[in-house]
């Protein structure tokens, strides 16, 4: 059982629902960005989606693009996330970590070395998004057999045809992307997520938490409420671009997380 799936027992036997914050490793500079992760738990949040900087990341909008130019700029490297995940592992043992990413940086240090890595390192889970199921014995599977969750986007163009294939080796939870489009764009409402998180849950036993469009504590909540969790990013990652004080930013996380602890 890895943290993640621990997360999730534990929230299901309190019948809470689970809060999840992305952030972008490194952003705007590697003390900095480890000062507000190093709060997150304390804010209330079950899982860190910790953000892997890459030079070409397609399928973000451009708050968390922004995020990831000015941590690359600030010399933040793969290997430097490894390291970010140890020093936050030096004082918890406990919360979840997912690294979110792409292929690439992967692909170049090598799959079996960064799996190992990243075990040591203290990840649980990978969410790459440019890794469909058809390329599953590419890192999915080797993941899995390493003991860390692999988890699968869904979105609201994954038909009744795609939604096994996408379903087939995942692990850990789905992410349910509430939105088409890039991240941080339209708002997601509760009314159009309710009927696609229950096609999924009747698909699948793993827990399903939504992201993309989740900006503030009432939409936390609606969201929650109709799902396993949500997850939200740009916006956390906009108030740190804004320059507002760790503190400031934890305070936004924390009534976020309250609004889905709440549903």
């Amino acid at each position: 059982m890895t943290r993640i799936d621990a997360k999730f027992a534990a929230l299901k036997a309190e019948g809470k629902k689970a809060f999840v914050a992305y952030v972008m490793a490194g952003d705007p500079d590697y003390d900095a960005s480890l000062e507000l992760v190093r709060g997150l738990p304390g804010a209330g949040v079950d899982i860190i989606e910790l953000g892997l900087p890459f030079t070409d990341p397609m399928a973000d909008g451009p708050t968390i693009q922004l995020a990831g130019q000015r941590a690359l700029e600030a010399g933040m490297t793969l290997e430097r996330t490894l390291q970010f995940v140890r020093d936050f592992r030096a004082g918890d043992n406990t919360t979840p970590i997912v690294l979110m990413g792409y292929y690439n940086p992967i692909y170049n240090r090598g799959v079996d070395k960064f799996l190992v890595d990243a075990k040591e390192a203290g990840i649980d889970g990978l969410i790459v998004v440019d890794l469909p199921p058809e390329e599953d014995d590419e890192l999915c599977i080797p993941a899995q057999k390493a003991g860390l969750n692999f988890i699968r986007l869904a979105t609201p163009t994954t038909d009744d045809n795609r939604l096994p294939k996408v379903l087939q080796n995942t692990s850990g939870f789905v992410y349910y992307v509430s939105i088409t489009g890039i991240t941080g764009a339209a708002a997601a409402e509760a009314t159009d997520v309710a009927p696609e998180v229950a096609r999924i849950k009747a698909a699948s036993a793993l827990p399903v938490i939504v992201g993309f469009g989740i900006r503030t504590p009432e939409t936390s909540q609606s969201i929650a409420s109709v799902a396993d969790g949500c997850v939200v990013g740009s916006a956390i990652v906009a108030a740190q671009a804004e320059g507002k004080p760790v503190a400031e930013v934890l305070a936004f996380v924390k009534s976020l997380a309250d609004g889905a602890h709440r549903a």
